[in-house]
């Protein structure tokens, strides 16, 4: 008898096994468990002014938010051009620090009378 084994002499039926998440039940109730939620994202908002110049935005959004060159002058020219640009965006801890370190860069030394007040920067929850 194919899937039996004998005992002494008696034939005995051997158990069927399957892996526990395979039976529908289990699946159902997985499907059913809360998913996890992901943190909301937030954006840094750089706004364009009069007072700041291209040289020190670039240099602003190169050395605190990482951009390469051409990335940063793309960014600069979008604030100037749109009002403001959306210039990092992640969790809500790293876009204050963020906006923290562009407000406290320091001058716009590039400018012709030198600029001591920070670019304005906002946050933003990301939808």
């Amino acid at each position: 008898m194919p899937g039996s084994t004998t005992i002494d002499e008696t034939p005995v039926e051997e158990p069927i096994v399957r892996p526990k998440d395979s039976r529908p039940e289990t699946r159902e109730k997985a499907d059913k468990r809360p998913q996890k939620k992901k943190a909301p994202r937030y954006a840094v908002i750089v706004q364009n002014d009069d007072h700041h110049t291209f040289p020190y935005v670039t240099a602003v959004l190169r050395k605190i938010c990482g951009h390469p060159l051409p990335k940063a002058e793309e960014l600069t020219m979008q604030i100037h051009v749109k009002g403001q640009a959306l210039v990092w965006s992640g969790s809500l801890e790293v876009a204050e620090l963020k906006r923290d370190q562009i407000r406290g860069f320091g001058p716009d030394v590039f400018a012709s009378k030198t600029v001591t007040f920070p670019l304005g920067v906002r946050i933003e929850k990301l939808p």
